[in-house]
């Protein structure tokens, strides 16, 4: 006979399902939400979680029009014919929307791709030549600013990054680049903005002093140098920034290119 909910077990308050069966998948919405009711239906029980396959996006996208939200990625965590697989978890929690707007958003928030968003700032002296930081994890040589926090926005990341690396409060212009990084030495792909940083007079200059933590030194060179000191992606950023401050507009680069 066919079970009308999907195998279960429930230890200390958190309810398991086993979501491997060869059921139809036009059997798995009905199943999932039987299954959720039955598990809360025990008051002992405060979540509900489910283990799929990565690649079993029809399981995948049952558990998301059931409302369960994905958690993370377990990698290589079970063995298959072809190979290592990875298991995505997926979990509900007691009194969280399991239907509706509420929920739909939830969901789509731990499933849509997020995006890193990177700041940085364009500064430069009364000589013209642009301010750009030498670190200490990596070869290459950066404009000031960084990766945004969760929930900060891109002008309050770029003064908290500033403050951060060089001890110093700027003041943030226009919006100069848009630029999307294409996935790059182990990072997911990211988009990153360059703020205007304006002119910075010579009494000031003496005012931005590396934390000596991330940040060991503080340069001083004409664009073209800066450039030549620069990852070729984030040269063709500081081109597009000059030009773009020069042009009192926003350009839009992919990969350090401009597109328009």
């Amino acid at each position: 006979m066919t079970s009308d909910h999907l195998p279960t077990s429930v230890r200390d308050g958190v309810a398991s399902v086993d979501f491997r069966g060869d059921d139809a998948v036009e059997r798995y919405d009905l199943l999932l939400a039987t299954t959720r009711r039955l598990a809360f239906d025990d008051e002992t029980v405060r979540r509900v979680e489910v283990d799929v396959c990565t690649d079993d996006h029809p399981r995948r996208r049952a558990l998301h029009r059931a409302g369960f939200r994905l958690e993370g990625v377990a990698r290589q965590a079970a063995s298959g014919p072809d190979g290592p697989l990875d298991i995505a978890r997926y979990a509900l929690l007691r009194g969280e929307a399991a239907s509706g707007h509420e929920a739909f958003t939830a969901v789509m928030n731990t499933v849509t791709a997020r995006k890193r968003v990177i700041s940085h700032l364009l500064v430069t002296d009364e000589a013209g030549r642009v301010c750009i930081l030498e670190t200490t994890f990596k070869a290459d040589f950066e404009l000031p600013g960084g990766i945004l926090e969760v929930g900060e926005s891109p002008r309050e990341g770029l003064v908290r990054e500033v403050e951060e690396e060089l001890n110093h409060t700027v003041s943030v212009g226009r919006l100069l680049v848009v630029d999307w990084l294409a996935p790059y030495l182990g990072w997911e792909d990211a988009v990153e903005l360059v703020f205007d940083g304006r002119h910075m007079p010579a009494r000031s200059v003496p005012l931005l002093r590396p934390d000596l933590r991330e940040i060991r030194a503080v340069h001083w060179l004409h664009p073209d140098e800066a450039a030549a000191r620069m990852a070729p992606f984030a040269r063709g950023r500081l081109h597009a920034a000059l030009e773009a401050r020069t042009l009192e507009r926003t350009l839009y680069l992919e990969r350090g290119a401009r597109i328009s």
